[in-house]
């Protein structure tokens, strides 16, 4: 019987080893991301110069002086990077990153993305899916269990068909502290709660939300067991040698030359109620950190050929025209095929404007901290100033 009873002993041990190594094996591990292909097997992204040294180029950078002369008389604060074929052309920094310390722009000063995060996070989700860590076809509520409406998917967040109403108006009606920021678990749960209306039938037709791409960097958190903001600096940021761009977080302490938000006539934006919820903005960059992460595409560091045309792909013909959106770009298609895939952000008083001609390799990026609607226009006047040719109004806004 002794002999029994030990042998009952032992084998209940084993079995309770065995349950314990089957619960340890199913319960949710970090995604090894790291043994997969990609950014972070390569070096980071050097920058080099373009020699403008000719008579040709100087007329070119003299007639670029002389616009931005003009820009900042009328209140342009911020930075320009104009690059071609892998190589800067044209760098500059105009005003303030922080008036009231008297600190000049620089190309170390972070400047806030606004909407143009979006092309981070729709390329960190797509990265997720050419590695088989999720389905951009899959529901939503494939990851996020408490997410609300069971027929949308994480495709119509990425190109802005889901019917999710702007969480930055409706999130007020819910909250009675606008004030304090708040974060996209919270976002989530507000959205769970109170489920505001759809604005219209999902994949029925396009209509830019922010709510799209503040769920999705919880789609990516939920796929990867790390937060947005440690994802994104140990697979796109550091990797790529992005050392000045982060995800801002307001219970952290930002770096000390990070730029400051103003109004049009130099009043500090105050922190409020959204400046806690990531992925749709949050990301502060600088212009050479920003032809870094222009570059990477043609170099295949995230995504391959393949997943790049996904993201370049139009996804609405509802309206006729040459506007469209893809997989967190916007573009516009022109009848000859040709496509300028870009982004502009708007976010308190930063202005963002990110235009990549991708066909030529030819790039422009404005970053603005102080509010005006003038770096929407910008990119028309320097295309025509370096290409020395005429195009088609861009589009305006985020």
């Amino acid at each position: 019987m002794r002999r029994i009873s030990i042998y009952i002993y032992i084998s209940t041990i084993i079995f309770s080893i065995y349950l314990i190594s089957c619960q340890c094996s199913n319960a949710k591990q970090p995604a090894v991301l790291h043994e997969k292909p990609g950014v972070n097997q390569m070096g980071s992204i050097k920058l080099s110069y373009a020699d403008t040294t000719t008579a040709e180029w100087q007329d070119m950078i003299h007639k670029l002086d002389s616009y931005y002369a003009t820009q900042t008389r009328a209140g342009f604060n911020g930075s320009v990077l104009v690059g071609y074929q892998g190589k800067i052309l044209y760098e500059r920094y105009f005003g303030f990153g922080n008036r009231e310390q008297g600190m000049r722009l620089d190309a170390t000063c972070p400047v806030q993305l606004a909407s143009v995060s979006k092309t981070f996070t729709g390329a960190a989700v797509l990265f997720l899916y050419q590695h088989k860590y999720l389905d951009i076809n899959e529901k939503v509520q494939q990851y996020l269990k408490d997410f609300p409406y069971p027929n949308i998917t994480v495709k119509m967040l990425l190109c802005h068909r889901s019917g999710l109403p702007d969480y930055t108006h409706w999130v007020p009606s819910y909250v009675k502290d606008t004030k304090t920021p708040i974060y996209n678990e919270t976002m989530l749960k507000l959205m769970a709660q109170y489920k505001p209306g759809l604005e219209f039938k999902p994949d029925s037709r396009f209509k830019y939300s922010n709510t799209n791409y503040a769920t999705l960097a919880l789609v990516i958190e939920a796929v990867t067991s790390m937060k947005y903001k440690d994802f994104m600096k140990r697979y796109i940021f550091d990797p790529l040698g992005m050392q000045h761009t982060f995800v801002f977080d307001p219970a952290d302490k930002a770096p000390e030359n990070t730029t400051v938000s103003y109004k049009y006539n130099w009043v500090r934006e105050p922190i409020m109620f959204a400046d806690g919820v990531y992925g749709d903005k949050g990301i502060y960059s600088t212009v050479e950190d920003m032809y870094r992460w222009d570059q990477s595409f043609y170099q295949n560091r995230l995504l391959s050929n393949e997943t790049l045309e996904l993201a370049y792909g139009p996804c609405s013909f509802e309206k006729p025209g040459i506007k469209n959106y893809g997989l967190g770009w916007r573009m516009l298609c022109y009848p000859d095929g040709y496509k300028i895939i870009y982004h502009n952000g708007w976010w308190h008083g930063n202005n963002t404007s990110f235009y990549r001609f991708v066909k030529d390799n030819f790039t422009i990026i404005v970053l603005g901290n102080k509010f005006t609607n003038s770096i929407y226009h910008q990119a028309p006047v320097i295309y025509s100033i370096v290409k020395n040719k005429q195009t088609a109004d861009f589009d305006e806004g985020e």
